[in-house]
């Protein structure tokens, strides 16, 4: 891939396998160049906490709501994409959390302080004051460690429904039935309890996982240089027709299937093109 950024360093950084069932993964970027960088965030259906290092960040959703981004902020499920800009001498580290994993950290404790304004602790919380601490650590693995063990006492064991809900794999059964039916619950509780603690719906899960097999597909066929034959696309992945594929990409990334081939080969362009 051509780098038309080549001051612009990203860095993935894997977690311990303790933490696996709370992380996927850490994404560090800094851009030390003279201009702004602007990139695109996938939606991911995952809660993130991203802190700010340097010059403030942006933020751009796909209504161009703006929103600036001064130390740390929480963010999702990320249901949608939107741009991040970092201006010069900005960085930024994000952790990604998995399944109901920041419900299990934090959920007890926002539901406790629920009397408090939210505006009352935007400038006294954990997580600006865990900013001001990584802050001092030079290299974004240090800083990702330090994240680690603030974590840790945090961290409540997920119980058996949610653990169900995180590990269920059948694309044939409708998961909440069945994990009702295990555990001689109503379908209802088990909804509630997957909203309150995922922060979405089987339904809302369901319908990403059949565009993330899309966009895995599409930009499989792209790698082997191969044309897009879309009904193959539709049908592999379980959509009914051409217009809910569209309709997908139109919701997540505000897209038709054809603009997001054009810009993936745009932003992946080799030099020689």
């Amino acid at each position: 891939m051509h780098e038309l950024h080549p001051e612009y360093h990203q860095l993935k950084i894997s977690v311990p396998q303790e933490f696996e069932s709370v992380f996927t993964h850490f994404y560090f970027a800094e851009n030390s160049s003279s201009a702004s960088v602007t990139k695109t965030l996938l939606p991911s259906y995952q809660t993130i906490m991203l802190f700010c290092f340097g010059k403030n960040a942006f933020m751009t959703t796909l209504e161009n709501t703006v929103a600036e981004v001064n130390k740390c902020v929480v963010l999702g499920p990320v249901r949608q994409s939107f741009d991040y800009t970092l201006p010069p001498g900005s960085s930024i580290l994000v952790a990604n959390f998995k399944d109901d994993a920041f419900y299990r950290f934090f959920g007890k404790a926002m539901i406790s302080a629920k009397g408090t304004h939210p505006d009352e602790l935007l400038q006294d919380n954990c997580f600006t004051e865990l900013w001001h601490q990584i802050s001092e650590f030079a290299s974004p693995q240090e800083k990702t460690r330090y994240i680690l063990e603030f974590c840790r006492p945090y961290l409540q064991d997920q119980d058996e429904t949610s653990r169900l809900l995180s590990n269920f794999d059948s694309t044939a059964l409708n998961p909440v039935k069945a994990i009702a039916e295990k555990k001689r619950q109503s379908e209802r509780n088990i909804q509630l309890k997957q909203k309150e603690q995922f922060g979405y719906s089987s339904k809302e899960l369901a319908r990403y996982s059949r565009f993330l097999k899309a966009i895995t597909l599409i930009e499989k066929e792209q790698e082997n240089s191969k044309k897009i034959e879309w009904f193959t696309v539709i049908d592999e992945c379980g959509y009914y027709d051409q217009s809910q594929l569209i309709h997908d990409f139109k919701h997540f990334i505000n897209m038709s299937p054809s603009q997001y081939v054009k810009f993936q080969k745009d932003i992946c362009r080799s030099g020689s093109d």
